[in-house]
């Protein structure tokens, strides 16, 4: 993997509730880092058809590990506008050098009326 192909820029972020002072619950998002990373989404290659099989994601990120930050499925990923659940997490051949990562793409709730 070369800086070359790692031309999309992503935020890792990890959404936490806090509670104001009357009680209410309110979620708040922690960026954890900022990182170049290569986006593939989800087509008809037969990579793709074998991880069908058994996972949801519909994009995969791969990035330099980054030095004590341990990414888990936790966490999400926010590309441009497009915020993304992360499904599963692997070091890349266990050399410790890339991540890859499957992620869902979240959708907007859509609220109005018919």
């Amino acid at each position: 993997m070369s800086f070359g192909r790692m031309n999309t820029f992503i935020k890792i972020i990890q959404t936490s509730q806090n509670k104001d002072a009357a009680g209410f619950s309110n979620s708040a998002d922690t960026i954890i880092a900022e990182v170049r990373a290569y986006r593939e989404d989800r087509h008809g290659t037969k990579m793709w058809a074998n991880r069908a099989a058994f996972s949801t994601a519909t994009c995969l990120f791969r990035f330099r590990i980054i030095p004590s930050v341990t990414v888990t499925d936790k966490m999400e990923i926010l590309c441009g506008s497009e915020r993304f659940r992360i499904t599963s997490v692997e070091d890349v051949k266990n050399r410790g050098m890339y991540v890859e990562v499957l992620a869902e793409r979240l959708e907007a709730s859509k609220h109005g009326s018919s």
